[in-house]
């Protein structure tokens, strides 16, 4: 731990020394960029600096969160704009899991951070809640320009890759920080990142998991959403040998330009192409290896420990779906969480995404990005339609109802023209 703060103090440091004094080859950051970076690495940095405040008390006064065992964790992965927030969601109504929460993830990564925003929750309580009123007021208005492109709130259900801010691994970061090569190491982490590097981000984010059981009971079984964490597929699966992975898949002509459109307000805010003019590029190659990395380190898998589903088949029936999976990876789906499914399928049936892409937006065409990816998203498809099969079979009171590549059979599909112009639930 101690290893990784300096590692992350010097980190900081360079960054911050990059991104005001332009190195050879790299173009001089415009002046927006300048003014937004000087307001946001002060306060990063002050987060970030409470929250280390935060692990070192850990350490002193809530030591046996050390002595949590993580027993068969249920990581959802996949593509980006893939589903994946949205099934998180449904599947985190089951009492049985525990997932991490928005406000823990961004503001609570410690044990002593969350007894102290929780104390002062139930504090707030007894006296009329005026400080939950503000918060409510705040977050309607701070997160609201998000509502097309990811519905946040500060009780959701969040990835948890938040929780790697400290130690500078979050992905997202790139769009501040987008000279960084750790993170874009990040992106190919299960490929590119050095061996040692490795074990030390996945023993910090294995302390996270277990200071979230701490909090929340050691007895509960662990849910955890990141669509970022498809390059550390293979870390995952070896540091939890036990773990069970719902993977999301989604036509890579359409998360592409879905992803890209889901940041561009980030990057236009960083004004991250002024830095670095080839973003996107970078960008999209990485999210060719999402692709491959989720076939290499989880394709062997039994299907037992692993369900593949596409985004069309959530869409299709996202009630049955989830019985399904649940089904193949041998979950009860008790009553109340039945109840809760068929709540968010009603749901999901009167909902109309905002978010509008197009391939041509960014310069892209469907045959150049199909070309790579297309054949790896079309085998695990495949494998997504054979195993829904089994599982039904052997559950009667689900249905299979996708083929190959998604489309339901009982349903009207959802279709993507050309140019991409579409909506999503992710």
């Amino acid at each position: 731990m101690l290893r990784l703060f300096f590692e992350s103090l010097t980190g900081l440091l360079r960054l911050t020394y990059r991104t005001f004094v332009p190195g050879p080859g790299r173009p001089r950051p415009s002046a927006k960029r300048m003014l937004v970076m000087s307001g946001f690495i002060p306060l990063f940095t002050l987060v970030q600096g409470i929250h280390w405040i935060g692990f070192l008390l850990d350490e002193i006064f809530y030591r046996g969160y050390r002595r949590v065992a993580i027993r068969e964790p249920l990581f959802v992965l996949g593509v980006p704009r893939s589903g994946t927030t949205h099934l998180h969601r449904v599947i985190a109504d089951d009492t049985a899991l525990t997932t991490f929460s928005t406000w823990e993830c961004l503001f609570a990564p410690s044990v002593t951070q969350r007894r102290f925003w929780l104390g002062l929750g139930r504090i707030d309580a007894h006296v009329g809640r005026p400080l939950g009123r503000m918060l409510d007021w705040i977050e309607r208005h701070a997160f609201k320009g998000l509502d097309a492109v990811h519905p946040m709130r500060l009780s959701d259900p969040e990835e948890d890759y938040f929780a790697l801010m400290p130690v500078l691994c979050c992905f997202i970061l790139v769009l501040p920080f987008p000279h960084s090569d750790l993170l874009w190491r990040m992106g190919l982490f299960d490929q590119d990142m050095p061996e040692a590097r490795r074990a030390r981000l996945m023993d910090f984010y294995h302390r996270c998991l277990q200071r979230h059981l701490y909090v929340h009971g050691p007895e509960k079984r662990l849910l955890s959403k990141n669509a970022a964490f498809a390059p550390l597929a293979g870390s995952l699966a070896a540091r939890f040998p036990d773990a069970r992975f719902i993977v999301c898949l989604r036509e890579p002509h359409a998360t592409f330009p879905s992803q890209l459109s889901s940041l561009a307000a980030g990057i236009d805010f960083f004004d991250v192409l002024s830095a670095t003019p080839d973003f996107r590029e970078r960008l999209t190659g990485q999210l060719g290896f999402y692709y491959k990395n989720l076939e290499r380190a989880l394709g062997e898998l039994p299907e037992e420990r692993c369900a593949w589903v596409t985004m069309r088949a959530l869409q299709s029936d996202p009630a049955c779906r989830v019985l399904v999976i649940y089904a193949q990876l041998g979950l009860t789906a008790r009553a109340q969480f039945r109840a809760a499914i068929a709540r968010h399928a009603a749901e999901a049936e009167t909902y109309r995404s905002a978010h509008g892409y197009s391939l041509e937006q960014f310069g892209l065409s469907r045959g150049d990005i199909d070309r790579d990816p297309g054949p790896v998203f079309a085998r695990l498809a495949a494998r997504s339609a054979r195993s829904a099969a089994d599982a039904a079979s052997m559950h009667p009171g689900t249905r299979p109802g996708d083929d190959p590549m998604g489309s339901s059979s009982t349903r009207t599909p959802v279709r993507h023209a050309e140019p991409i112009h579409c909506g999503d639930q992710c």
